[in-house]
Order: structure tokens, then C-alpha cells, then sequence
């Protein structure tokens, strides 16, 4: 008879192929809807944009950004640029001050006071119907900008478009998994997007329509993350959101292991609070695939891999002590034996071939958004990173998220 933990094993596999088999059948039914295009993208008609690079000690990047949006392929005379230095203690107020004889470009300094105060200093001083921020650490493609217009153009009901953010240059193991982690990521904000669901608006590029900010007010904290705070309040609002997945934004990722682990915490620890905050809308219909798939997928998440991971200590440490038990009990036994694989020893339970298609099912959702970002179907190296560094550090972010929450212990910001 099966004990209590196997049948929390059981169900929680059960749920982690529900919603890979999920996003799969979701793009069956939608992927004569993926548009990649090629080459300039014209509009019938351009209007006036507002983009704000908020900036703390971003000296190393920050120009490449605003030059990024000075390429943009977009009426120069309809893109105002705000430069918000936020209290930076390097010389980036004196690297954007560089810019200040371009006509459409404002800057600004203030006191240090968060990423979400700068943003709004920025929508306090926008008069476009259309805004939106990129972070100082991220370049815009030339195309990226009139491309998420397309979809305003198209349907006057979208209220927010989202990019695909993609690895600028990765040039390490680090970075590289992360590469793959984020081409995933392009496959699953496309098919959020269809669902009526996402729940992130990324800093990196998302166009807003002012009207959000206006009718639901301005960003907050959000646990340092404001952009998926006020993506959890536009979805309570049923304010339409998607994702333009051929408007690709490169962006500096992590190069460490300790940067890394930081930077998901920050992250992790931002959707668990946000979606505490916002636990009035879990499993209720009224606000969509949002309360229904995405936010229970991501609880769901968390809690499958502390699950697991904490099945593999315990079965780690009671190895150990058995073998430490037989070495007191019988000494030390060194024997060299020779190998002969017998299929009869094969682990050929049922959850053990449901672990095997959940990762075909990643594997394919890594090839897919590859695909989507660089017009690739092969596998590549970044897959093969991808699995050992994130299986390996992951849990420990999201252990430490909830235990920081548990606490109310907030993560540094860096």
C-alpha cells in the first residue's frame, strides 16, 4: 500500500504533466497564429511613445541602451525618451548626460528610491497615449518597437504588449543556461499570451497603453517587482495583455552563480508575496486563465520541486546512515566487481516514464523557442547546461523564497 508521501509524489507529477501537456496542446491549437517576420515592419499609422530607462549605476551599459532606442525603426519625432538616473554612486548620471542635446530626450536625477519611483517620476511626465520602460542593462532590436505597435494597431482591446527578452552574448556556462532558460521562456509568455494569462510584464521593453496607469493607477513596490505587480492588477481588471514574440530585446544576464541565485530570488520571492496579495483571484472563473492556470501552475511549481528535492535529501541522508551503520557492523569491504547491464533491473515504475516525458516535453519547449528567437530547430549546447545548472541551484532559490517569506525577510535588489 502506497504511503502518504508516494501519493504526494504521484499528484504532484500528475500535475507537473498537466501543465506541460497543457502549453503543448495549446500550441497545437495556436501555432498557425506564431508570426515571425523578416525585415522592416511599416504601420498605417505611428503614434507618439514615451519609453523610460530608469537607472541605478548601470555606467557600463546605459549608453548602449539609449543608443538601442535611438535605432529604433520608428518616427524619431514620435519616440520621447526619459532618462532617469536614480540616485546611481557610479557616473552614469554623467554617461546620460551625453544625450542631452537630443531634442526628444529629457533626463532626470533623483534620490535613490527604487526602480517603481523612477518609473513613475517618468509617467508624471509623459503626455503619450503610449508608454513604456526598458531596463539600463538591455538593447532593443530595430524592429522590436513597431512591431509591438502592430498589435495596438490590430486590436484596440490590448492594453499591454510584451516582448521576447533573449540573452545578450552569453559567453559562459552561467549565461548560456540561461539561454536556453529564456528561448523557453519565449515559447511560454507566446502561449500565456493566447491564454489570456500572463502574468509578467517584462522592464525590458513592454508598451503600455496610458490609459493602464491612468484608470488603475501608477506602479508600486511589488516586492521589488513591479512588473509583475502591476501585470497581477491589470489581470484582475481584465485588461488584455499579450506577448509580440518577434520583438526581441537582449538583455546582460547574471554571469555568476551567486548573481544569479539573487536575482531568482528577488524574483521568486516577488511571486509568491504578489500572488499572497493577490489570492482573491486564485481558481476564480471571472478572472480567466490567470486565476485558473497560471498563478495555481507556479504555486504548483514551487511545491514540486521543494517536494522533490527535499525526497532526495532525506533518501541522500538515509543512504548515508545505512552505509554508515554496515561499515561499523562489518568494516570496510573493497571489492572490485565487473559490470553486466540485465534490463531486468531497470527502474520500470509508472511515475519514472512520467518524469521522462515531462523533460521531452521541456526539451521540446527549449527547441520550440529557439525556433521562435534564432529560426533554429536543432538542439544545441545551451540545453545541455541548462538541466544540471538549474536542477542544482533552483531548489535552493526557491527554499530560500520561502523561507524569506515566512520570515518577511526581503531579498537585496542585487
Amino acid at each position: 500500500m502506497a504511503s502518504i508521501f508516494d501519493v504526494v509524489l504521484y499528484v504532484l507529477i500528475f500535475l507537473s504533466v498537466y501543465v506541460q501537456v497543457f502549453f503543448f496542446v495549446t500550441f497545437l491549437e495556436n501555432r498557425k497564429k506564431i508570426i515571425i517576420r523578416n525585415g522592416k515592419t511599416k504601420l498605417k499609422f505611428y503614434p507618439a511613445v514615451t519609453i523610460a530607462v530608469p537607472c541605478w549605476n548601470e555606467e557600463n551599459t546605459v549608453e548602449k541602451t539609449v543608443r538601442s532606442l535611438l535605432n529604433l525603426n520608428y518616427p524619431k519625432d514620435k519616440i520621447k525618451i526619459l532618462l532617469l538616473d536614480d540616485g546611481s554612486s557610479d557616473n552614469t548620471f554623467k554617461v546620460i548626460k551625453r544625450f542631452e542635446k537630443y531634442p526628444n530626450i529629457k533626463i532626470f536625477h533623483k534620490e535613490n528610491g527604487g526602480k517603481y519611483t523612477a518609473l513613475n517620476l517618468a509617467l508624471q511626465n509623459t503626455e503619450t497615449d503610449f508608454f513604456g520602460g526598458l531596463d539600463a542593462d538591455s538593447f532593443a532590436d530595430s524592429e522590436s518597437l513597431v512591431r509591438i505597435m502592430s498589435y495596438f494597431e490590430k486590436d484596440p482591446e490590448v492594453m499591454a504588449v510584451a516582448p521576447s527578452v533573449i540573452v545578450s552574448g552569453p559567453k559562459s556556462i552561467i549565461r548560456n543556461a540561461q539561454k536556453a532558460e529564456y528561448n523557453m521562456g519565449v515559447y511560454l509568455k507566446k502561449m500565456l499570451g493566447f491564454l489570456g494569462a500572463i502574468n509578467v510584464t517584462p522592464g525590458p521593453l513592454t508598451i503600455f497603453r496610458k490609459k493602464v496607469f491612468d484608470d488603475l493607477g501608477y506602479y508600486r513596490h511589488g516586492y521589488n517587482t513591479e512588473d509583475m505587480e502591476i501585470a497581477y492588477r491589470m489581470q484582475k481588471n481584465n485588461y488584455k495583455i499579450e506577448h509580440c514574440n518577434d520583438a526581441f530585446v537582449h538583455t546582460n544576464t547574471p554571469g555568476t552563480v551567486r548573481k544569479l541565485f539573487r536575482q531568482r530570488l528577488r524574483w521568486i520571492y516577488g511571486f509568491i508575496n504578489n500572488t499572497i496579495d493577490y489570492k482573491n483571484v486564485l481558481f476564480r472563473k471571472k478572472y480567466g486563465n490567470f486565476a485558473l492556470f497560471t498563478l495555481p501552475m507556479g504555486v504548483i511549481s514551487i511545491a514540486s520541486v521543494s517536494y522533490l528535492f527535499g525526497r532526495i535529501i532525506y533518501n541522500l541522508v538515509h543512504f548515508l546512515y545505512l552505509k554508515i551503520v554496515q561499515l561499523k557492523v562489518i568494516g570496510f569491504n573493497f571489492s572490485v566487481r565487473s559490470f553486466n547491464f540485465d534490463p531486468f533491473f531497470v527502474n520500470t515504475q509508472f511515475f519514472i516514464f512520467l518524469i521522462i516525458f515531462i523533460y521531452l516535453l521541456v526539451i521540446f519547449s527549449i527547441i520550440l523557442g529557439r525556433k521562435m528567437t534564432e529560426g533554429k530547430w536543432n538542439l544545441s549546447l545551451d540545453m545541455l547546461y541548462f538541466f544540471p545548472v538549474f536542477g542544482l541551484i533552483a531548489p535552493f532559490w526557491l527554499l530560500k523564497a520561502v523561507y524569506n517569506t515566512i520570515l518577511q525577510r526581503k531579498p537585496a535588489w542585487r
